[in-house]
């Protein structure tokens, strides 16, 4: 009767550990796997974790291995049987002191010069720019050579390197998009760098990886990969004025545009040609994105909605006010926004 709970726990632990390793053998479905490169940075890391992750199996294996012997091994067989008194192996004792610092010597080598690698500032004609400004709880994306601002979505070509500057409005943040590049502190006052690239054209995503205030799990971000003539075709809409609707050919977007005055958007947001705001994001081309507010929400008329009701409601903490919007402005302001493509 004795065994009966004991054989039950050993079934319990068996049947979790079956679990645990069935589940770790799924399909691929994680946006975010640092430990699926799309890029040559990212699989400079990987190959850096893959034969650390290796070397720390086996030591692991090793070192439970002589644990679970000696447990049996050298266990008390009766109630009198006192332990054997041992003094020691100086050879032994040496050789495991020695043989893990040699080990963490040569990972610490190789790990210096992967990041070396990763950190050096790329050079040449095909290099991109972006500074990159963390605010709580968007990014703000601005290529200087190029002559846009944009938000949220960073977009970039394929098989280029983008030379990104990370700065910080507020306080400290961490970009993040695992499949291209490690993560990088952004820190108020301070110049950090890193270097992206994508092998071929996607969606990657990323976010703060740095706790930075009550919507940081709500900081997202989106790197899109574009073939270098799509990326071409990008800049050149984005660089473009906005257009201002005509009352004449839409009413309700002209509406919207004068609601977006009226009710204090433009001190916030720039709309090139049409409003000059400097907290808020850019939103001159805002109908092109697919997502807004930290890339949580799909950008259509339902998410938009709920957003100009409340703003705060949906993302806590968000600095845009609620602004006690009626439905019909609501209607104006969206139809506007459709007009910034």
């Amino acid at each position: 009767m004795m065994g009966h709970p004991r054989r039950r726990r050993l079934t319990a632990a068996t049947g979790l550990l079956a679990f645990l390793l069935v589940s770790a053998c799924g399909k691929e479905t994680l946006p975010q796997n640092t430990l699926d490169p799309q890029g040559p940075e990212a699989r400079r890391l990987d190959d850096l974790i893959d034969p650390v992750f290796l070397v720390a199996g086996v030591v692991f294996v090793l070192v439970q291995g002589l644990v679970l012997y000696v447990a049996f091994r050298y266990r008390r067989r009766s109630e009198d049987e006192a332990p054997k008194q041992v003094h020691g192996n100086v050879k032994a004792e040496i050789g495991w002191t020695i043989a893990p610092a040699v080990i963490l010597l040569v990972i610490g080598v190789f790990t210096v010069f992967t990041l070396f690698d990763i950190s050096e500032t790329p050079a040449g004609p095909g290099v991109v720019k972006v500074k990159v400004t963390g605010h709580q709880w968007w990014w703000e994306y601005e290529y200087p050579d190029l002559d846009v601002v944009t938000a949220n979505e960073l977009h970039i070509p394929t098989g280029q390197k983008i030379d990104v500057t990370l700065l910080s409005d507020d306080v400290i943040h961490s970009f993040w998009p695992p499949k291209l590049a490690g993560k990088v502190d952004v820190v108020p006052n301070r110049v950090n760098k890193m270097v992206i690239e994508a092998d071929k054209p996607g969606v990657y995503h990323g976010q703060c990886a740095e706790f930075c205030g009550i919507s940081h799990s709500r900081m997202r971000l989106q790197v899109i990969a574009h073939t270098p003539a799509d990326f071409e075709r990008w800049v050149a809409s984005n660089t473009a004025s906005a257009i201002v609707p005509d009352p004449e050919e839409d009413e309700e977007a002209a509406a919207g545009a004068a609601a977006f005055r009226a009710k204090g958007c433009a001190s916030c947001h720039t709309v090139k040609g049409f409003a000059a705001g400097e907290v808020g994001p850019d939103l001159t081309h805002f109908a092109q994105r697919d997502t807004f507010a930290g890339a949580m929400f799909k950008n259509d008329e339902r998410h938009l909605r709920a957003w100009l009701r409340d703003p705060p409601a949906e993302k806590p903490g968000s600095i845009m006010p609620d602004l006690d919007l009626t439905e019909e402005e609501i209607d104006d302001l969206i139809a506007y926004l459709d007009t910034l493509k």
